[in-house]
């Protein structure tokens, strides 16, 4: 299996697997958006201290 970046970033490499199933099983994997996974992964809760902060900083410039 070979890859490459799409944002133009010319990242890239190749790696063989034991069989073409598990090359497939893997392309499959890294070949998601991030944003298929919006609003089900932990980042969002995470950076919830970090949002709360600049919330309240614009209020009090306001």
């Amino acid at each position: 299996m070979s890859w490459q970046c799409q944002r133009g970033c010319e990242a890239g490499g190749a790696k063989r697997y034991a069989s073409a199933e598990d090359a497939r099983r893997y392309a499959e994997a890294f070949d998601k958006e991030d944003r298929d996974d919006l609003g089900r992964r932990a980042p969002l809760v995470g950076l919830l201290p970090l949002r709360l902060i600049r919330a309240l900083r614009r209020r009090r410039k306001t």
